[in-house]
């Protein structure tokens, strides 16, 4: 116990300091470079109750790409232990290399590919012109189109590779899904990444995010699956380093680099974790973020325009009634560490 407790406890807190240290170098690439976006969203908004709770300057003025930091961090601690396992091989760094092919290797390259496809959607909206870089419609069908074809393939990888059919429902025993389990999945990882609307505010979407990973990171060590819970642990800690130059006023945004790499992995957590039914709770901020634009864009459309919030997703509709984002962020945290504890324990307690 006390040998997996350090698999651990030990690249997650690697991989904290690592991305303290890389977050300095990243900034100032950040700022050399302008990574930041050229349009702000109060001027591509007729919402005028939106432009007055959003400074857009600032907006113009702070980096978009914060993400890589995450996950070149969780990649590079990684690639650490693996190499270490490999160049000096010993029962000590083979025990500490995480890296394997039934429990961390999707969501290694899952975080990867999906992170990379998010470094492009924010190198357009930086560097790109025409409709694309104002984030035209046809362009975000295009990211549910990476985001699907993403999640087809890691659907097939868990059928096909690893005989994936079924999931445990929480006191109900398992249900089949066959080689529905495919699509199945694809509905579990765009319901993640719809989520990621919740990158609104300073410090937001860290914060949720890093009590996540951290609550399956204690899932996956409870169904002994140590190296999962290693990888999950290790992005909690860089997501952890992310917030201690996060906190407003933030020195860079999270971006789609960030959120839709990291979104779609919870997905694979998941899965992998046989916990799906349980993520709904876990991850009750993000779902309340996203139905909060679901249930918006339904009354505008069948209300004759009427709204339910007076801005979506909701923490928006909390500024706009006069809330300061640093308690609409204190709150979301809350709820986000109790709901992730109230996760973990129904996962524990149903098995």
């Amino acid at each position: 116990m006390f040998l997996n407790l350090l698999k651990i406890s030990l690249p997650t807190t690697f991989a904290f300091f690592l991305a303290l240290l890389v977050t300095p170098i990243a900034t100032h690439f950040f700022y050399k470079y302008k990574m930041w976006k050229r349009y702000s969203r109060s001027t591509t908004t007729a919402n005028s109750t939106f432009a007055k709770i959003h400074n857009g300057q600032e907006e113009l003025k702070t980096p978009r790409v914060g993400g890589i930091i995450i996950w070149l961090s969780a990649l590079l601690t990684t690639l650490v232990f693996y190499l270490l396992s490999i160049l000096f091989p010993s029962a000590g760094t083979e025990k500490m290399n995480f890296l394997s092919r039934n429990q961390t290797l999707i969501p290694f390259f899952t975080l990867l590919l999906g992170s990379l496809i998010g470094l492009w959607d924010d190198l357009m909206q930086i560097y790109g012109t025409g409709k694309f870089a104002h984030d035209d419609k046809a362009w975000r069908k295009w990211k549910v189109f990476l985001v699907t074809s993403i999640s087809f393939l890691i659907g097939c990888w868990f059928f096909y590779k690893l005989g994936m059919t079924t999931l445990h429902i929480p006191f109900g025993g398992e249900l089949y899904f066959g080689i529905f389990i495919i699509p199945f999945f694809i509905i579990v990882a765009l319901a993640t990444f719809s989520g990621g609307v919740i990158d609104g505010i300073d410090g937001l979407s860290g914060g949720v995010l890093g009590c996540i990973f951290a609550a399956y990171s204690v899932i996956a060590y409870a169904n002994h699956q140590v190296n999962l819970a290693a990888f999950s642990g290790v992005i909690a800690g860089v997501i952890l380093a992310f917030l201690w130059f996060n906190i407003p006023p933030a020195r860079f945004y999270m971006g789609e680099t960030g959120i839709m790499g990291l979104t779609i992995t919870l997905a694979t957590f998941a899965f992998l974790t046989n916990s799906v039914f349980i993520l709904p709770i876990i991850a009750l901020p993000l779902v309340i973020t996203s139905g909060s634009v679901i249930l918006q864009l339904l009354s505008k459309k069948f209300r004759n325009g009427k709204k339910i919030f007076k801005l979506a997703p909701i923490h928006h509709h909390f500024e706009a009634i006069g809330w300061s984002p640093a308690k609409v962020t204190m709150r979301f945290w809350i709820l986000s560490i109790v709901f992730s504890i109230i996760g973990v324990i129904l996962v524990v307690i149903s098995r």
